[in-house]
């Protein structure tokens, strides 16, 4: 299991573009490279796909997740991205807790900027988590499949 276990995360972005998928996955290769040992949580929710980086396996505990909406609407997000410093203020949204960077092409995309976020945002779920000893590392796990489904820009 783990970053090469990609069976039903591939099945789960079958009703989206070739680019988003494309895009998706190459975020996802981008987080696993920096934290192999985290646990991929995937949600196959009712708007969107979701994937996201946890030091446990709760929800709780994700650091950096990847939202897929469709028509080319792809999110990097932090679950508690309020928290992080973010000089460069390139994180949407003005919620109490969560923070996104909208992505549609590699080239636009400010690795090692997200690199320093993911790194504070793991180290602020590190702090947080709770069952740190008992959880396990590397895995991925599905953690719902909603069986309705409303998603725009799907094929």
């Amino acid at each position: 299991m783990g970053v090469r276990d990609t069976g039903d995360l591939i099945k789960f972005l079958e009703p989206f573009d070739e680019k988003t998928v494309e895009l998706a996955l190459w975020l996802r290769k981008f987080v696993w490279k920096q934290y192999p040992r985290a646990n991929e949580l995937i949600y196959d929710n009712y708007n969107a796909v979701a994937f996201g980086w946890s030091t446990t396996l709760k929800v709780t505990d994700i650091f950096g997740s990847v939202a897929v909406y469709g028509n080319e609407k792809l999110h990097l997000g932090f679950n508690w991205g309020s928290r992080l410093t973010d000089p460069e203020k390139v994180l949407l949204g003005d919620g109490k807790q969560y923070r996104f960077v909208r992505l549609t092409s590699k080239k636009d995309f400010p690795a090692d900027y997200i690199k320093e976020l993911l790194a504070e945002a793991n180290i602020n779920s590190l702090a947080n988590a709770k069952d740190l000893g008992s959880a396990p590392h590397g895995q991925t796990v599905v953690k719902s499949i909603s069986p309705k489904k409303k998603r725009t820009g799907s094929k």
